[in-house]
């Protein structure tokens, strides 16, 4: 089974920080839903008729159960 390293988490953490400042650049108005679309859908985030739905990737398809 593959394990993270250190790298492998800097990496992931980069990715979210940067996600997390698109997504609040969206909220804040400073983009629009045209320029915000591949940006989540490249994260797995897809309107749906009411809401937001985040597809969740579990990593190599493992997950413990006390995650």
């Amino acid at each position: 089974m593959y394990r993270y390293d250190e790298f492998d988490s800097r990496l992931v953490m980069e990715r979210v920080e940067q996600f997390r400042r698109q997504t609040q650049r969206r909220l804040n108005g400073e983009l629009t839903e045209d320029q915000f679309r591949p940006l989540r859908l490249m994260n797995g985030l897809y309107l749906q008729l009411h809401a937001y739905m985040l597809r969740i990737n579990v990593t190599y398809g493992v997950l413990s159960s006390r995650q």
